[in-house]
């Protein structure tokens, strides 16, 4: 199967305009086709290492610049951008998106969310982006005020928003997307802040939310929403963890393996930091600082 994917893609590539949009078979073959950087790492596995030859030791001094285009920014920027049939997709500050001719620098278009400045109090580390995802004809990106946007790759127009956080918690997203069968994956960031983490999956082509998966167990009083979590809960103590939020957001890191159809997240620290007012009587308190490997359907 993954031949017959690869021979798809190389005979797409063959012919300008078949071969421009972005899925799992094109992933998949993202080798063939060394001029592009579909996706947050280049490849499923986020290897993030070109299989590009042109530049070696014995050239590399001859390096030089081609062109520059100014953000208009002295804050920090964080993003891998994706370089898709000629364009170069990246993200600044405030969530902005730019879209450039990757030969020339030219602005082709770009797109300003209009992220509230006053949530920028909730960024624990300036209001970075660390870029976008791209699937089928569209751009997705997170928002620091926690919205999910599909934008259309050719125009920037924006066709569908989704907001994907409790706005009463000091949640953000800095993180980029990524995009496996089909759903988008996004966490979020807070847990300097007090929020209980978890990472969602939206449907590619309208929005809707397709699942939710907590990496910390909430109110015990409660039903848990997955039997992990109830396995989660009992390496918790005490009783204040689940009303800070516990933390464990899953602000960034993430990789697939389309062999074992598995998508490893990265869980992030607890909230409050402090383990003996977090969890006075010990615990591994799950699933803080750990890989999770989750079914992405």
């Amino acid at each position: 199967m993954y031949r017959l994917l690869t021979l798809l893609c190389l005979l797409l590539g063959a012919f300008p305009g078949l071969g421009s949009t972005v899925d799992e078979a094109r992933i998949l073959a993202a080798d063939h086709e060394p001029g592009g950087w579909l996706t947050h790492g280049r490849n499923y596995a986020e290897t993030r290492e070109s299989p590009l030859t042109g530049i070696h030791h014995h050239n590399v001094d001859r390096l030089g610049l081609a062109w520059t285009y100014e953000l208009g920014t002295r804050r920090g920027l964080e993003a891998t951008p994706l370089v898709i049939d000629g364009t170069l997709y990246t993200t600044g500050t405030w969530s902005r998106v730019y879209a450039l001719d990757a030969v020339t620098g030219e602005l082709r278009w770009s797109h300003d969310p209009q992220v509230p400045r006053a949530w920028g109090l909730n960024a624990c580390c300036d209001v970075v982006n660390r870029g976008v995802a791209a699937w089928g004809e569209r751009i997705f990106v997170g928002t620091i005020d926690g919205r999910l946007l599909a934008l259309d790759r050719q125009t920037g127009e924006v066709v569908w928003e989704t907001l994907t956080i409790d706005p009463e918690r000091p949640y953000t997203i800095t993180g980029a997307p990524r995009v496996v069968k089909g759903n988008v994956i996004i966490g979020n960031g807070g847990s300097e802040y007090g929020v209980r983490g978890y990472v969602s999956a939206y449907d590619a082509d309208t929005g809707a939310l397709n699942w939710r998966f907590y990496t910390v167990p909430g109110n015990p009083d409660e039903p848990f929403e997955h039997p992990a979590m109830a396995m989660a809960a009992r390496t918790w103590s005490g009783d204040l963890w689940w009303e800070v939020g516990g933390g464990g957001t899953v602000w960034d890191s993430m990789a697939y393996d389309p062999d074992l159809d598995l998508l490893y997240i990265g869980v992030g620290n607890g909230a409050p930091w402090n383990r003996h007012v977090r969890s006075p009587g010990g615990g591994d308190n799950l699933f803080l600082s750990s890989i999770v490997a989750l079914r992405p359907e």
